[in-house]
């Protein structure tokens, strides 16, 4: 490849040109360009970067920039991992595992990587799609390998591919199986739930799913009639060399050297939940470390192959998971460059030209973590946190490929994406915020409230007393439970917790009574139009 000098763009020229002329001062074309590394076909075009050694300059950088992100955040513990031209050239970490210990967190140290999973699942499926000698595809209708399976559209039902599913374009919404895990229901009583579900577009719409994504992966196991999890150690982690990785939650509890979740609460992290991702486990329920992750690193880099020379995964199954397939995102103004997402993976190109290929995670209940690789670069980076999504891993990550690209950060990136994920920790439900009315007691036909109620979607919820508290129970065998407090006559008030409730979440439960049918709706449960319950006569 080669360099020029091009004009930005021909908006500046002539604006530059239309100031020279007011102001009476002479105009230097050459002032407003940039270098350019030309590649074999215009649409590789890069800005070239500032100097030759400049990875080397930002790799040397990178443990200031971490070391300033990790104390503007205050999370408990992360680590960063660095790849260039197949070795790992950086691999540091920083901070605790558990707040309050001495646990220090190491390359070595697993987390819980939440939704960075999903490039790992696609990885997966492409070494899966490599050993079916033809047989299998990112094509393959679901349909196929999954016959008892249905969406709520025979239509989507019969076409929908692996791809679609991993591409966030089945048409089911996002959180969709979400709520259902959030009250105890396995992999298997979701999927088969998931049916009464409302859909959106099929192929004309984008709505991330961890579901979704589940319906695709485990078609692919059962083609090969294994469990997922079995499909995941022996095509990606055993071949990579990924012995501290699993998608088992026990695996992860079993080991010596994990770093705990942290929530924030108050402004403060706080080690106090646990996260149990296995209905999830292709979407977001693998936990890794930095030392291994750096190895798949290498293996997205070198179109499926390993440091080693092992064929992992399917170079073109690779390739196609990567390539963009759907717009994921684009703001209202024609200014706004649009996100893409392939098939688990994000694929956007930077400001640079360059493409990058990408995944962030987060559990509200702790978690941050976030990747990011160039193949034009042969580069990339992870970093991994155990604390709730505040953007400190999405913030490294963009600094370094900033210095790499542009000399430094382009812009204050830590509170950019503070910001955003602002919305993550924000507490649920219409009663936030509310001030319940000064004479709220519970109502005074509380007897007839008790009972069972029924609801094909989210099954049974069991309302009980218990002394003075008022009790609803609902999942698998009543598996989780919520009080209900006194707000406005029929309205009750509940609390829920869980990765989809943030600390502070507060939501109505509407009893309501027609003729001898007695019925409520919660509130955060009813996004889809199936949160209430009816009476059991």
């Amino acid at each position: 490849m080669g360099k020029t000098t091009v004009a930005r763009t021909s908006s500046i020229v002539a604006g530059a040109v239309a100031i020279a002329m007011l102001s009476g001062c002479a105009w230097n074309p050459q002032e407003l360009r940039a270098e350019v590394q030309l590649g074999l076909q215009p649409n590789q075009d890069v800005i070239a970067l500032p100097e030759p050694e400049q990875v080397a300059t930002a790799i040397d950088r990178l443990p200031g920039v971490i070391e300033k992100t990790f104390d503007d955040t205050g999370v408990p513990g992360m680590a960063v991992a660095v790849v260039h031209e197949g070795k790992t050239v950086y691999s540091q970490g920083f901070g605790v595992r558990e707040s309050g210990t001495d646990l220090e967190v190491t390359p070595e140290t697993v987390f819980q990587i939440a939704s960075l999973s999903k490039p790992l699942s696609a990885t997966g499926i492409a070494a899966a799609i490599g050993a079916s000698d033809g047989a299998l595809s990112w094509e393959s209708p679901i349909s196929q390998y999954m016959p008892n399976f249905a969406f709520s559209d025979p239509v989507v039902t019969q076409r929908a591919t692996v791809g679609d599913a991993f591409s966030h374009r089945t048409g089911l919404f996002t959180g969709a199986g979400d709520d259902l895990e959030d009250i105890g229901y396995d992999r298997a009583q979701i999927l088969e739930r998931l049916t009464l579900q409302p859909l959106d577009t099929f192929r004309n719409s984008y709505h991330y799913s961890n579901f979704g994504v589940t319906i695709g992966a485990e078609a692919v196991a059962a083609s090969r009639g294994q469990e997922w999890e079995s499909l995941m150690d022996e095509l990606v982690f055993e071949p990579i060399g990924m012995t501290s990785s699993t998608a088992r939650y026990d695996d992860y509890l079993a080991s010596d050297n994990r770093a705990v979740l942290h929530a924030k609460i108050d402004g403060e992290f706080v080690p106090r939940f646990e996260r149990d991702a296995d209905p999830q486990a292709p979407a977001g329920g693998v936990a890794s470390s930095v030392a291994d992750l750096a190895e798949w690193m290498n293996v997205l880099l070198h179109e499926g192959e390993s440091v080693d020379g092992e064929m992992v995964a399917d170079a073109d199954a690779l390739r196609q998971a990567m390539t963009p397939h759907v717009v994921s995102g684009a703001g209202p103004e024609l200014t706004v460059r649009p996100s893409h997402y392939g098939f688990g993976f994000n694929a956007s190109p930077m400001l640079s030209g360059r493409m990058a290929y990408s995944h962030s995670g987060a559990f509200v209940l702790g978690a941050g973590t976030a990747f990011q690789v160039v193949p034009e670069l042969d580069l990339g980076i992870v970093v991994l946190t155990n604390g709730a999504p505040v953007g400190a891993a999405e913030s490294v990550v963009a600094q370094f490929f900033d210095m790499v690209q542009f000399g430094e950060p382009t812009r204050d990136w830590t509170a950019d994406f503070e910001g955003f994920f602002a919305g993550y920790l924000v507490p649920v439900g219409d009663l936030v915020g509310e001030t319940p009315p000064s004479d709220s007691m519970l109502p005074s036909n509380i007897d007839q409230l008790l009972g069972e109620y029924q609801n094909s979607y989210f099954g049974d919820l069991i309302l009980e007393r218990e002394g003075d508290v008022l009790l609803a129970r609902l999942g698998p065998d009543g598996v989780t439970q919520m009080q209900l407090t006194a707000w406005d006559g029929g309205v009750l008030a509940y609390a829920p917790s869980n990765e989809n409730a943030p600390d502070g979440s507060l939501a109505s439960a509407t009893f309501t009574r027609v003729g001898d049918d007695m019925s409520v709706t919660l509130e955060s449960f009813d996004a889809q139009g199936l949160g209430t319950w009816t009476k059991k006569s």
